[in-house]
């Protein structure tokens, strides 16, 4: 497949819903136009997009029998067209990543406690999963009792695949086996994060052997070391994602780094705002500001292509709010630019 020339102002929104929406960003003013949506079933919540832009994948949240869509994205205009759907081999998926060959779909299943790989066909269509069990459980009763899978992303030498894994406190680590169509855990590779930390998303840093992790369940951001040679994760620190004193109650969800590696954010659900950290030339973190999303529960966020704003899904006031962004030191300022949506949970540009 080749790269399709889809128009960079798209964006893709998966909701709880039956819609994916389809939005286009004026890239000077930051405005937002709703310009279509699609039926993409029950609950196409999270999003990914093939490296050749001509594919869309969703996750179907369903709690006992998920599913993971394939849509075909039209030249031009942006439009998606169902190519077709396989279980996603667990309940409650909330995660879709593609690894950087465009070979594998990679799956984490939130209920099940267990992710996936689905092979890709050449034209886009997914086959049949191969699953993969977690075992795990954290001190968080209510939240932990058992496995529960939260985030798959391929390292960037495409070689492994990191899980983040709420329910078992643990970050695990698998070769990625394109050729056998499989995951192969690696032995002694994981993290184990801090007892109750609750691993939710992950995101590399672009250039230093450093992966983030958003916990959920005691509101830090936990720095890792990443060897990739023999696939082995480290835990570093760990920094508290909201300002010091502040006693809600908090979930982070959705981390991103700047592609230039300065600046990495999280949003915080219940704070609701975005964290923003300095990193140093080291890694180390730095909480410079924290943001209100002007909404309620920023379950993710996206940085556009440009680096010029930043655009948050505010899953409970059913909006997706932009916020400018200035490309040297990474700091967020308000704009009037919002857009209205029914139960926003994921925002991917084309």
């Amino acid at each position: 497949m080749t790269a399709a020339r889809t128009d960079p102002d798209l964006l893709y929104i998966g909701t709880y819903t039956e819609s994916i929406y389809l939005v286009r960003m004026d890239r000077r003013s930051g405005e937002l136009l709703r310009v279509g949506s699609v039926n993409a079933g029950a609950n196409p919540s999270f999003l990914s997009i093939h490296p050749n832009s001509r594919v869309l994948y969703a996750v179907n949240e369903i709690e006992q029998s998920g599913m993971v869509s394939a849509f075909a994205i039209e030249r031009g205009t942006g439009a998606l067209t169902r190519l077709n759907q396989q279980p996603s081999g667990g309940g409650a998926p909330c995660y879709v990543s593609v690894d950087r060959s465009g070979r594998a779909a990679l799956v984490a299943n939130y209920a099940g406690g267990s992710v996936a790989l689905l092979p890709i066909d050449p034209n886009g269509a997914l086959a049949p999963a191969h699953v993969v069990q977690h075992t795990g459980k954290g001190p968080t009763p209510e939240r932990q009792e058992a496995p529960h899978a939260h985030c798959i992303i391929p390292d960037p030498s495409n070689r492994y695949a990191l899980a983040a894994d709420l329910g078992a406190d643990r970050v695990f680590v698998y070769r990625l086996d394109l050729e056998g169509k499989g995951l192969r855990q690696v032995e002694n590779g994981d993290a184990v994060m801090l007892p109750g930390a609750g691993p939710r998303h992950l995101a590399f840093h672009p250039t230093l052997p450093l992966v983030f992790v958003a916990n959920e369940l005691d509101s830090t951001v936990a720095t890792l070391r990443f060897d990739a040679g023999r696939g082995t994760l480290t835990l570093i620190d760990a920094r508290a994602t909201v300002p010091a004193g502040w006693t809600g109650t908090n979930y982070p969800a959705d981390i991103h780094v700047a592609a230039n590696g300065r600046t990495l954010y999280v949003s915080n659900r219940g704070h609701n705002s975005i964290a923003v950290f300095s990193v140093t030339g080291e890694g180390a973190l730095a909480l410079e500001q924290t943001v209100s999303t002007e909404g309620d529960w920023p379950r993710n966020f996206t940085l556009d292509p440009t680096g010029r704003w930043l655009l948050v899904a505010n899953q409970r006031s059913d909006s997706v709010v932009v916020f400018g962004r200035d490309p040297e030191n990474g700091r967020l300022t308000a704009t009037r630019q919002r857009i209205a949506l029914p139960s926003p949970v994921c925002v991917r540009f084309a």
